[in-house]
């Protein structure tokens, strides 16, 4: 690529705490706004994002939450999450238990959801006497409940105690997603974001039904994940980010906890080691090991990008990557690990495809799943690896050849996905290399058309990157992504045919006191009519 710009760039009490969002436990945003100050009034299906798949309400049957209330579940801590949230702005008791031994309440089963929900979705029924939601799998119970939690008046996600009445609409949802990745990525090389931030970050993002939440751990600017018999990849290479500063990494123990707090709500954490270029801070860190003459280069600070590479001629290099892959593979459960491969300007072509085609094979020798900017189409593909096409052009020659050889491909079109584009040329924040991106323009195209020869049967999923050259808190992050993230979520999770603009505003519109409550700092973009107050 040839573009001028800066970059892409991409559960007992303590138990219990875990699982309450990370909002609630810290203030590393605005505070969030007392439940009392939002009208407790019941939610229409018609407001739900992203929209499900089928919606039938029960005209004049409602559920109103009392006092005395029970959660019964299959999955305790699906339950203990919705106690948790509801206890705090309801301030009833909600016991969790299992099913059976009450009645009444909100029901969360493992049990007699329709096949075609699927592993990820979920049936759920809202009569006067109760909720049930149900699912073949936990993750979509969890779905299900966040579709109950944005039935629920927005104080009910609130921090204080409230008045209620806490009403539900009454009728049935059968919902499912279209993709089976509906991904965030968050980029903490160029600046780093705490722990609470991540979290703060995976609890929004969860709102939404995102599952895939991509970390992007190192760049030129810093290497942020604790490697085992590396240690001067985070004394040293992590000591900086972007414009200076004293940048941050995570042990291995942190990031084991950030995995942990994602998959509690059904998210799948993938790491991301950026390779061969955008390798500064390593190649800073170990120079005798990772560049060719040996030399170690500054500490990077800048936002330029594809001057760093890997000596890929070195074995040293892949006995680095080998560590380093064997260590990220083995703190994370889940089956992916991003190897980057994009804007590899200073190597050779040759070198390369003989990179990619070498490290694809590390990542499976430890039982993992490559995925990599859509460049690494341009090597031989193990039939698993993905692509992640990240481009603003509508035509791949490799990608398509990919997607005709079998591999699923990402979606994360920079022009449409990309949350640190600026919304309008005078946003405060953010990039405009790929353009301008209006939340309306963020959620009108169709990612199982969008590429030249790669249909909706190629595509894996859709994910949001996130690239922070100019973010530098979380209320930067939610000013960036929502309204947008929400728009991307809808288009991964909901059927084309429920695609409408006039249709998804009003949606949309209807988050914003929710979001109000939970204190995001959002982009009230003047595409959509936001209520009074929110």
């Amino acid at each position: 690529m040839s573009f001028p710009r800066i970059r892409r760039s991409r559960l007992a009490v303590a138990a219990l705490a875990a699982l309450l969002p990370v909002a609630a436990l810290t203030s590393v945003a605005a505070p969030a706004a007392t439940a009392a100050t939002v009208a407790a009034v019941p939610t229409p299906f018609s407001s739900i994002v992203p929209a499900p798949a089928s919606a039938t309400p029960a005209s004049g049957a409602t559920y109103t939450l009392a006092s005395g209330a029970v959660i019964s579940t299959d999955v305790p801590g699906i339950g203990d999450y919705l106690a948790a949230i509801l206890r705090r702005s309801t301030g009833y008791a909600l016991p969790v238990h299992t099913p059976g031994t009450t009645s009444g309440g909100i029901s969360l089963l493992l049990s007699g959801a329709p096949a075609s929900v699927g592993d990820q979705g979920y049936q759920l029924d809202v009569t006067a006497s109760g909720v049930t939601v149900r699912a073949g799998k936990a993750a979509g119970l969890f779905s299900g409940v966040q579709t109950l939690l944005q039935l629920l008046p927005a104080a009910a996600q609130g921090a204080t105690v409230g008045s209620g009445p806490w009403t539900v609409t009454g009728g049935k949802i059968v919902d499912y997603p279209r993709y089976a990745y509906r991904g965030a990525m968050l980029d903490v090389a160029r600046h780093f974001f705490t722990v609470a931030q991540v979290k703060r970050y995976i609890d929004q993002i969860a709102l939404y039904k995102v599952n895939q939440f991509h970390l992007h751990l190192a760049d030129d600017q810093g290497w942020r994940i604790a490697i085992n018999g590396w240690d001067r990849l985070t004394t040293y290479g992590g000591s900086t980010q972007v414009g200076g500063g004293s940048g941050g990494y995570y042990t291995q123990a942190q990031y084991s906890d950030l995995v942990a707090y994602a998959a509690q709500r059904y998210i799948t954490v993938i790491p991301e080691i950026d390779m061969p270029g955008h390798t500064n801070a390593a190649e800073a860190s170990y120079p005798a090991q990772l560049t060719c003459d040996g030399k170690a280069p500054p500490l990077y600070t800048g936002t330029d990008v594809g001057f760093s590479s890997l000596c890929t001629s070195k074995e040293s290099t892949y006995q680095f990557l080998d560590a380093v892959i064997s260590q990220l593979a083995a703190l994370t459960p889940g089956p992916y690990l991003h190897i980057g491969g994009d804007e590899a300007k200073s190597t050779k072509p040759a070198d390369y495809v003989a990179f990619v085609n070498r490290v694809q094979q590390i990542v499976a020798s430890h039982g993992k799943t490559s995925i990599g900017w859509h460049e690494v189409a341009n090597a031989t593909l193990l039939p698993s690896t993905v692509p992640q096409f990240w481009d603003t052009t509508t035509s791949n020659a490799a990608v398509a050849a990919a997607a005709k050889n079998g591999s699923k491909i990402l979606m994360s079109p920079a022009n449409l996905t990309y949350l640190d584009m600026k919304y309008t040329s005078s946003t405060k924040l953010g990039q405009d290399w790929a353009g301008l991106t209006e939340v309306k323009k963020a959620y009108d195209w169709n990612p199982g058309a969008y590429l030249s020869g790669v249909g909706e049967q190629s595509v894996l999923g859709i994910e949001a990157p996130l690239w922070t050259e100019t973010i530098t808190s979380s209320a930067d992050i939610e000013y960036m992504a929502f309204p947008r993230l929400a728009a991307l979520a809808e288009l991964g999770w909901s059927p084309q045919s429920t695609h409408n603009w006039t249709a998804f505003g009003k949606r949309l519109a209807a988050q914003g006191p929710l979001w109000k409550v939970l204190g995001i700092a959002y982009y009230k973009s003047p595409q959509v009519s936001w209520p009074s107050g929110s």
